[in-house]
């Protein structure tokens, strides 16, 4: 095991990111109210394909038909608990990759039980910010609702006996990303603090973290990629937008952009 993590490699990215945009997965989205449509816009800006269902009648059926589902835990009610659950175990018996993404796991009661419930259905990854990921390891970290206090780089270690316990892919974001299977480790530079002033850039990146996942090979690759695609996006748009209000759309323009340049292998 490398105790350092590793830059990850932009002719790495390139290569799996090319991958993927021959692509448009249909991604299963269980998410937080608040960022439902942003989630969705982003999503199309990368050429996958966003759902939405959330009837108790239908999810659980939807999630097996689906490319890949994501968990989002933000919104986090009784009963939005038992279809997310019931999606869960539905993906899994049909081989299908879901994502978890702990929305202020650690300070809050319900959705730390609920989510702690559902690691031993493996999820294919977990996304989160370092409060997240180490609140998940029972240790005592410094979230603050959905921020994080911690800097993403303390979260390593409780990332890596995440990754390696559930055997699945953690990817710890913040000012650098850092993207674990628990032997491998992996750094992510590059994004802009602009990022943290829009609302669901984070539960958006979760979500593109199971279109990726859809792809199926190597996740770690798969999940370092989709971490720096956003990155480069949000670099690209933060360079373009004068504040946050004209960052969205310029973001969701960079997006569409990098995967026409991956097309052509051009990132």
């Amino acid at each position: 095991m490398n105790d350092l993590p590793t830059d990850f490699s932009a002719a790495h990215a390139a290569a799996v990111f090319h991958d993927f945009s021959t692509a448009s997965p249909l991604v299963h989205c269980l998410t937080n109210d608040v960022v439902q449509s942003f989630t969705a816009n982003v999503l199309l800006a990368l050429g996958a394909s966003p759902a939405m269902v959330v009837d108790p009648g239908e999810a659980a059926h939807f999630a097996a038909l689906a490319d890949a589902l994501l968990i989002n835990v933000g919104t986090l009610e009784s009963t939005r608990a038992d279809v997310m659950l019931a999606a869960v175990h539905s993906a899994n018996q049909a081989g299908k990759p879901w994502v978890l993404d702990p929305v202020a796991v650690g300070g809050l009661r319900f959705r730390t039980d609920f989510v702690r419930e559902l690691l031993p259905c493996k999820p294919a990854a977990i996304r989160g910010n370092a409060s997240e990921i180490i609140a998940l390891t029972g240790l005592a970290s410094q979230g603050r609702g959905v921020d994080s206090l911690d800097a993403s780089i303390t979260a390593i270690p409780a990332a890596r006996e995440l990754a390696a316990r559930w055997s699945t892919v953690v990817a710890v974001t913040g000012e650098v990303d850092y993207v674990t299977d628990g032997v491998r480790l992996w750094a992510v530079n590059g994004g802009h603090s602009v990022m943290t002033r829009v609302v669901g850039t984070g539960c958006a990146l979760s979500a593109v973290v199971a279109a990726f996942c859809a792809r199926g090979v190597d996740r770690l690759s798969q999940v370092a990629t989709e971490c720096a695609v956003m990155a480069r996006a949000g670099e690209q748009a933060a360079a373009q937008a004068s504040g946050p209000g004209s960052f969205t759309p310029a973001f969701l323009d960079a997006l569409a952009r990098l995967r026409q340049e991956a097309q052509t292998c051009a990132l």
